[in-house]
């Protein structure tokens, strides 16, 4: 994550720095961010704040929970998703200044277990192991992320045998805390978080078959934000060759 952070603020110079803002009133941008990016966005965070001088102050939840305070007037000046649908209810509310959601990023879904665990080495075939009773998944009404494990699972034969051993976590990050604090034996969980240092020094993943429902991670900006420059710039920033192309070391992918 340092390196990718260092790469970062090395490629994106040309946005100058905090100089060009003032040096006494510092800029602040309040990003609603989807649980996946927990890990992502500190250092997209630091890298953007040494481009440019502006702070980004990130809350983080399920879509569905970001998408809800957003449409009872959550001060956001910008909502980063984990897919399509839930950006685009706030569109269709007109609390958005953009006619359709911008794609940022591609996220991937992986099966995840602790080291220690007896079902290692991790396979999809664990997921039928007999000695498996907990299986950690986000909330497929709240978490896109748990949406597109429910929708694998089906795919791929295995929602009704497994079915039974699911643990439903709020979404993506309390999924994967679930199965780090022994609370769940496998989860299925985002790419960002299993790539993480501390998720890779205790555990191990293997990639989900991708027969679930892409997910491409949407971004809108707020009408009403008193910062709707800044925020574009911001959007702008994250679809630079320099940030996109340094998706794959975050756990995500390049829109383009």
């Amino acid at each position: 994550m340092r390196a990718v952070l260092l790469c970062l603020v090395m490629l994106s110079g040309f946005f100058g720095t905090g100089a060009a803002w003032g040096q006494d009133t510092q800029k602040e941008l309040h990003v609603a961010a989807a649980a996946d990016l927990q890990p992502v966005m500190p250092v997209l965070a630091a890298a953007y704040e040494h481009a440019t001088g502006i702070k980004l102050v990130v809350s983080y939840g399920s879509s569905a929970t970001l998408t809800t305070q957003i449409l009872n007037g959550a001060p956001m000046d910008i909502f980063l998703a984990a897919d399509f649908v839930f950006p685009e209810k706030v569109v269709a509310a007109g609390l958005s200044d953009m006619k359709q959601p911008t794609a940022y990023a591609k996220g991937a879904l992986v099966l995840w277990a602790r080291k220690d665990s007896p079902l290692q080495p991790i396979s999809m075939d664990k997921l039928t192991d007999p000695r498996v009773t907990r299986i950690a998944i986000a909330n497929e009404e709240h978490a896109p992320y748990g949406r597109a494990a429910v929708a694998a699972l089906k795919k791929l034969n295995l929602y009704d045998k497994v079915s039974s051993h699911l643990v439903v976590a709020e979404n993506i990050a309390q999924t994967a805390q679930f199965v780090e604090s022994g609370n769940a034996q496998l989860g299925l969980i985002s790419l960002t978080t299993a790539n993480t240092p501390h998720f890779s020094q205790i555990g191990t993943y293997v990639r989900v078959p991708t027969v679930y429902p892409e997910l491409r991670q949407c971004a809108v900006v707020m009408a009403k934000s008193e910062h709707r420059a800044e925020a574009h710039a911001f959007l702008d920033w994250l679809l630079t060759p320099a940030v996109q192309g340094n998706m794959s070391k975050l756990g995500l992918a390049a829109v383009q």
